[in-house]
């Protein structure tokens, strides 16, 4: 099987970037407070971004040979996004600490894919991730902005 690192790391990303989304559902469900008019339909761009990212992902790892994660306790079990419940107290900056943490992660595990494509020879994964990565770069940015903090990008 073809890089088989890769299909690794592919595998991982279907099963964080479905709980991503979740988690950013989450958030658009239960804000409330100011800013909830510009904030609501952000998280639909958000959401929508990520969903693509997601199928990019899968269809990648297809490509490759591979068999990526397609049931809720495959996603759940995979994740290393987890989940908690919410509820409508949880504060707009709490929301965002949530959704600071995932990004994160992903951005992380972005480029944990980069440098694995890069060391299999996988020029397409690897530029996917770069792309990736870059997005979640901003979104970090735009967050830790939001929380009065420093992004922190590696």
């Amino acid at each position: 099987m073809a890089y088989q690192e890769t299909q690794k790391v592919l595998n991982q990303l279907v099963a964080d970037l479905t709980q991503m989304a979740t988690v950013i559902h989450q958030v658009h469900w239960y804000m409330r407070g100011d800013g909830f008019l510009y904030y609501h339909p952000l998280m639909d761009e958000w959401m929508d971004e990520v969903n693509g990212q997601l199928d990019e992902v899968a269809e990648r790892l297809i490509t490759l040979g591979g068999e990526p994660y397609s049931t809720l306790e495959e996603f759940s079990e995979h994740s290393k996004i987890k989940s908690k419940k919410a509820n409508y107290n949880l504060t707009l900056k709490e929301h965002f600490e949530t959704l600071f943490a995932a990004y994160t992660y992903l951005n992380e595990q972005f480029a944990k894919g980069i440098e694995v494509a890069d060391s299999e020879g996988d020029n397409p994964s690897s530029d996917m991730f770069h792309e990736y990565k870059a997005t979640t770069d901003k979104r970090l940015w735009m967050l830790a902005a939001e929380l009065n903090k420093g992004a922190g990008l590696k």
